[in-house]
């Protein structure tokens, strides 16, 4: 039997936007909730219209909740990362705040919001970790915090990287995000004995899909690769102009000191004719 890869827009939003259960049993997990603040009952929201980044339309799977103490949740699955996915997190969680006085709520009535973001690529080089959580808190006294806005990153090849084989809930929703691959025939034993992973896994048989959704779920990753692509070729072209732009600074400096045109040219690989125009 073949499982097709949970981490799909299709796939995804099938097992963690049409089963709350197991939505609620993957948040409690991934979660810094303190104790007696666990998720126990929840329900979806439309996920709104946010701004869009240059080049990634198709990167990101979005599924929203509330839960019965009014706190909302914001789920993201980002195949793709730029620095901009950032500001975009920022705003789409401190919008779901802030849109809590339109139904005529108090400041103090105001509730909790949680982004979670899961990411499929390394956005924090400096650490080896794979979770990140911010709040925000006292510079000096980091027990000291504002409630509103918490933000959790994970960074999924970071995970992937470490092996890790705790039976630990977090962990076990992690592998299953990470060691199900598209075409995955055999599935990790271990992760079969826990109830909500194991129902998780048998909403990825291929054989449960239609051929129209199978489509979809192999446009989803050709809409991912060509995204990829354009980052690439727009990092390239922006080094690329980052250099030129240092070799005309060079050579600005070097005609203002007498160099002659063909030796600026040699040393800068700028055309004789471009340094005449300086």
């Amino acid at each position: 039997m073949r499982y097709l890869d949970p981490k799909n827009d299709l796939t995804f939003k099938k097992v963690f936007g049409e089963h709350p259960h197991l939505l609620r049993s993957f948040l409690n997990a991934l979660l810094p909730l303190a104790e007696g603040q666990q998720i126990e009952h929840i329900e979806y929201i439309p996920a709104e219209l946010v701004p869009n980044i240059p080049l990634l339309k198709n990167s990101i799977v979005d599924v929203r909740c509330t839960d019965n103490r009014g706190r909302q949740f914001i789920v993201e699955m980002q195949m793709l990362w730029t620095d901009s996915f950032k500001n975009r997190i920022l705003f789409n969680a401190s919008k779901a705040y802030v849109k809590q006085l339109d139904r005529g709520h108090e400041y103090k009535g105001l509730k909790p919001v949680y982004a979670l973001s899961l990411v499929n690529e390394d956005f924090e080089p400096n650490t080896g970790q794979y979770y990140h959580h911010y709040a925000i808190v006292h510079t000096e006294y980091p027990e000291k915090r504002i409630d509103g806005l918490q933000f959790v990153f994970v960074e999924l090849p970071k995970f992937k990287a470490q092996n890790l084989t705790e039976k630990k809930l977090q962990i076990l929703w992690l592998r299953y995000l990470t060691e199900i691959e598209d075409g995955t025939e055999q599935l990790p034993a271990d992760l079969l004995e826990i109830p909500e992973v194991r129902e998780a896994m048998e909403y990825l048989q291929e054989s449960a899909f239609t051929r129209e959704e199978l489509a979809t779920y192999d446009q989803y990753w050709d809409s991912i690769s060509s995204e990829r692509t354009l980052i690439e070729d727009a990092y390239s072209e922006g080094e690329e102009k980052g250099e030129e732009k240092k070799a005309l600074s060079i050579a600005r400096s070097m005609k203002a000191k007498g160099f002659d045109t063909p030796t600026i040219a040699e040393l800068t690989g700028l055309s004789q004719e471009l340094i005449e125009r300086l």
